[in-house]
């Protein structure tokens, strides 16, 4: 089963500063039938304009991901972690028992990036929080699928996350094609660039795609395209 999320079919808002979609229900935004997927919460596709962003404020108990599509992101936070995430590149906090943070685009161009919400595993709740950032070059998952963050401890160099889920990218050619193995758990695919065929379904760009029910996700790309994948249970 797949199920099309056009972008246009996508609840959001424009604030000035920030200009967001969202593909699950959130802040105003209430969809019934946009709840979740799996464990997966939120993905928003913001655009943040320079000199802004989001001021200090909390969390508890959600793995929160950010994929930096253009420009970069800076993050400080109540542990006093403090970090520039450029395009390309991704960060993970792990609110656990409780964080404080801040996200600003302190460019002077607009920055672009996925922010992504998976709920930690019952028996993973209630952690000391952390937060922690890697470069992915988007040349080295240039036809492949690279995992970026994982709560799967054999997933080497991937990002870690308190859940049992994956956050993976990869960058297409045309007429290229990427088999991912699902063994029926669901997935959540999105085109931050370029257009994809799914088993015949097309997904054009910044579109989402909602999986389930198969054993392994076939991913054509019509054009040039570049990936990202949540795999939930």
């Amino acid at each position: 089963m797949i199920e099309l999320r056009p972008f246009d079919s996508l609840g959001g808002a424009d604030h000035g500063w920030l200009n967001t979609k969202h593909h699950f229900s959130f802040a105003e935004y209430h969809d019934p039938s946009r709840l979740h997927w799996g464990a997966l919460r939120v993905w928003n596709d913001d655009h943040i304009a320079a000199n802004s962003g989001f001021p200090p404020h909390p969390h508890d108990n959600m793995e929160i991901i950010t994929y930096v599509r253009t420009g970069a992101i800076t993050h400080k936070d109540s542990l006093g972690n403090q970090g520039r995430t450029e395009a390309g590149d991704v960060q993970v906090m792990s609110a656990g028992t409780g964080i404080r943070h801040a996200e600003y685009n302190e460019e002077d161009e607009e920055t672009s990036l996925f922010q992504i919400w998976i709920l930690p595993d019952r028996d993973k709740r209630d952690r000391d929080p952390q937060w922690g950032a890697k470069p992915f070059p988007r040349n080295d998952r240039a036809g492949s699928w690279a995992i970026l963050a994982s709560g799967h401890e054999d997933d080497e160099g991937a990002l870690s996350i308190n859940a049992d889920a994956r956050v993976v990218g990869a960058t297409v050619r045309a007429g290229e094609t990427l088999e991912y193995v699902l063994g029926g758990r669901k997935a959540y695919v999105v085109a931050a660039t370029g257009t994809l065929d799914l088993h015949g379904t097309t997904v054009n760009t910044r579109d989402g795609a909602a999986i389930a029910d198969l054993d392994t996700l076939s991913v054509k790309a019509l054009e040039d395209s570049e990936i990202v994948l949540v795999d939930v249970a």
